[in-house]
């Protein structure tokens, strides 16, 4: 009777095992790394995509420092303004 049970759990956790892996897609993940060709162009693309988030974020923020240093040199901070200015026309004769 104990062997029954023990070949009964064994059993068990075989197919529990099974549904383990069959969850994890694992045949889908080895036909995707064996397809060289599919992987490169998924690579590619996500490449290209980080790429452009990144020019257009740091474009951005690029954008609002100039704007927030144009500020602080319009409002004529002592020491601060004329340094910020300096920058700002730099800046600015750079983007013409």
């Amino acid at each position: 009777m104990d062997e029954q049970k023990n070949q009964n759990l064994l059993i068990r956790r075989i197919d529990s095992w099974i549904a383990a892996m069959e969850r994890l897609r694992l045949s889908d993940y080895v036909r995707y790394v064996d397809d060289r060709k599919r992987m490169f162009w998924t690579n590619f693309w996500g490449g290209v995509a980080r790429g452009v988030g990144m020019a257009v974020g740091f474009t951005i923020l690029g954008a609002l420092l100039v704007l927030l240093l144009q500020d602080l040199a319009r409002r004529n901070l002592p020491l601060i303004g004329d340094a910020l200015a300096e920058i700002v026309r730099v800046v600015q004769r750079q983007m013409e």
